[in-house]
């Protein structure tokens, strides 16, 4: 990695920004945010920050959230001297954000996904790496970056986030020795924990617990999956953030092997949220164009909940669980 080129056109760029993926997590929010903090320590530059989709209320905590901009309120014809995509695995991923990518003058890709393409003009990319989060910290230390606490916060964030606190098979000795330096510099993991995984709302709750109890199980409880519809987010009110961890605890049950949410989707289509214990589930969702980790990943699929089911179920069907 020719940390030196980077830094020459983040000193050299007027104008940055950076973008997280539609529908944000916890990594590409807490990368976006870290990121934007420690260019402005670093090279007393601003950023520009944009969101494709609603951030999620949890993440609010996170410094310098409150000034991320929304897709609908940039300038598309805007050209910059330098996009950076954080945790983007596909450049449809960024929606019609797209517009200001490609215009940009030079671009940066930043991601952990297997299935990235390295469509960059720089790409920064490890896949052994839990997150983007991590993979921020560690090009940081190699480039003689500072990290302040509020990029420590954003960083730690990232990385507890995309190992489910550190649970997933993606949670290396690697990935410990980033959030322990973390913690040095003075993340309170505690509160951060308390933040992301204790502050679900009541609506939240109640709409996973109807979900989870209309749950149906195949081949002798191997495989588990639910259907979400319109009018189950419209009966409790939920939004996007309430499907939130729904297929983690579908996937918890011990007999288990993999594990999905069908969501209907307004437009018609079916959009898929897959976990596994064993299986790939990427390769998977990967047959009907999505992707992922091996063994949480999604696709969307063009059909009613009942048919897409049917296919998916075919494809899981065809690898030994």
């Amino acid at each position: 990695m020719d940390c030196t080129n980077i830094n020459d056109i983040i000193k050299s760029s007027k104008n940055i920004l950076i973008i997280s993926h539609v529908n944000p997590d916890g990594d590409t929010l807490g990368s976006m945010c870290g990121l934007c903090t420690a260019i402005n320590q670093n090279f007393k530059k601003h950023c520009d920050m944009l969101a494709i989709s609603k951030i999620p209320s949890i993440y609010e905590y996170l410094p310098n959230i409150s000034s991320v901009k929304h897709i609908e309120d940039i300038d598309k014809s805007r050209e910059y001297d330098l996009v950076i995509n954080v945790d983007v695995a596909a450049i449809d991923r960024i929606c019609d954000a797209k517009i200001l990518f490609d215009k940009a003058k030079k671009t940066i890709n930043i991601d952990h996904h297997k299935t990235n393409n390295s469509y960059g003009d720089i790409n920064i990319i490890n896949p052994d790496a839990s997150s983007t989060g991590e993979v921020l910290y560690y090009f940081m230390q190699q480039s003689d970056w500072k990290i302040d606490l509020d990029t420590a916060n954003c960083l730690y964030t990232a990385i507890l986030t995309d190992t489910g606190s550190f649970r997933f098979n993606n949670t290396k000795p690697a990935t410990l020795h980033a959030a322990a330096e973390l913690v040095k510099l003075g993340v309170d993991p505690t509160d951060i924990y308390k933040k992301v995984y204790e502050s679900d709302s009541k609506t939240l709750v109640m709409f996973q617990s109807y979900c989870i109890s209309k749950a149906k199980f195949l081949d002798d409880d191997k495989i588990a999956y639910t259907t979400v519809y319109k009018k189950d987010m419209e009966k409790f009110g939920a939004n996007d953030e309430c499907m939130e961890g729904l297929t983690e605890k579908l996937r918890a049950i011990v007999t288990t092997r993999v594990a999905f949410v069908a969501k209907e989707m307004k437009s018609g289509a079916t959009k898929f949220s897959m976990r596994s214990k064993f299986v790939d589930v990427a390769e998977i969702c990967g047959v009907f164009g999505g992707g992922g980790h091996r063994f949480a990943a999604g696709c969307t699929i063009k059909a009613k909940p009942e048919d897409a089911i049917k296919q998916v179920l075919k494809e899981i069907k065809k690898r030994e669980i």
